[in-house]
């Protein structure tokens, strides 16, 4: 596991196209992502390939939040903990705050990022709160699903 670095970019956009249902984001911002908040994100790889990615930031207003934006994780690591283990390594020290609260939004039908948030819930031992963050109205037109969100913490 490391943090990402530029030239990861490419294969994180092309990891996330193969992990529905997130959200597909252009490279370019999976280079910012990687640029400006490298030490909020990991990276685990296998034999030079990327398997897994998590992507966070700690949001200006709220500084003890750590926000996790993506969690992915390729099929042929699926069933292993890799995205819990992501997690449980960013907690752990990858960035120089430390967080009181992990918060991120989950669609309804996203029942294995649920769990694994949940998951993570429960070692923590915090507490979990969801409400409504984005209504599907503030997406336009495009078809989306509410992004509730989950909070977790304090811990």
């Amino acid at each position: 596991m490391r943090n990402p670095r530029r030239a990861d970019a490419c294969e994180i956009h092309a990891l996330i196209r193969q992990c529905p249902p997130l959200d597909l984001n252009s490279v370019y911002t999976y280079l910012l992502l990687s640029e400006h908040f490298s030490d909020t994100c990991l990276i685990a790889s296998k034999a030079g390939q990327i398997d897994g990615y998590v992507s966070a930031y700690f949001p200006p207003k709220t500084p003890d939040v750590l926000f996790v934006w993506q969690v992915a994780v390729h099929e042929r690591a699926r069933g292993t903990g890799l995205g819990s283990h992501l997690l449980s390594s960013l907690l752990a020290g990858s960035s120089a705050k430390p967080a009181r609260y992990v918060e991120t939004t989950v669609g309804p039908g996203n029942a294995p990022s649920r769990n694994m948030f949940l998951s993570l819930a429960r070692r923590l031992g915090a507490p979990v709160h969801e409400s409504l963050l984005f209504d599907r109205s503030l997406f336009g037109p495009a078809a989306h699903d509410d992004e509730r969100l989950i909070r977790i913490g304090p811990f």
